[in-house]
């Protein structure tokens, strides 16, 4: 498993839903949700997302989840590609970061976290293993210890029944080892998600 960072800026983002969001996750709730993942396409079912807040205070982590579906295109015109990669996701924590979040971007400056760069413009950027295990631990200290959702195991599960069916068929696993996967990705109808779900990378 892989943890990835995705980038809020309500500047550029609106989120209206988020305290409804938030208010479903800490009842218990399996929220779903897709965000912009910039130019990643090596995530998987079952990877690891934080959300971070950028721009604005309160800056800092104040979400994460578990990827339920890997990149996939989005038709955009306001794109020069055409399209932007999302990804879907299931959170098992998050707070309204509209008044406060979990981990202050000022407690991310000692090491090890310093050695992460977490005010990326782009979603999608790999959170290094050092850091990540670090954050990991902090983050189950602040919010607990939880199991992965269920739509997330079962995504990931499927991810990996496709794999052995493959594999069975001597045809190469998709996405066999993390640095050569690559996937083929799935065009929708940029109405099936909400302009605040995805948000488009600032720098493409």
């Amino acid at each position: 498993m892989t943890a990835f960072l995705l980038i809020w800026s309500p500047k550029k983002w609106p989120w209206p839903e988020l305290p409804d969001f938030a208010r479903r996750v800490r009842a218990g709730e399996a929220v779903a949700d897709s965000w912009g993942c910039g130019f990643a396409r090596g995530i998987l079912p079952g990877d690891r997302v934080f959300l971070h807040r950028v721009a604005t205070e309160p800056r800092g982590l104040f979400a994460s989840g578990y990827v339920t579906r890997a990149p996939y295109e989005v038709q955009d015109a306001t794109y020069k590609r055409g399209y932007r990669l999302c990804i879907d996701f299931v959170y098992d924590w998050l707070v309204d970061a509209g008044q406060e979040v979990v981990i202050a971007r000022n407690d991310l400056r000692p090491h090890p976290f310093s050695i992460q760069t977490w005010d990326a413009q782009s979603s999608g950027t790999v959170i290094k293993p050092v850091a990540e295990g670090a954050l990991e631990k902090r983050w189950a200290e602040l919010t607990g210890r939880r199991p992965m959702p269920a739509p997330a195991l079962a995504a990931m599960q499927a991810w990996h029944d496709a794999q052995m069916a493959s594999a069975a068929k001597n045809e190469p696993a998709p996405g066999a080892t993390r640095p050569a996967r690559k996937r083929a990705a799935v065009k929708v109808d940029p109405r099936d998600v909400a302009p605040h779900l995805a948000p488009p990378d600032p720098q493409t």
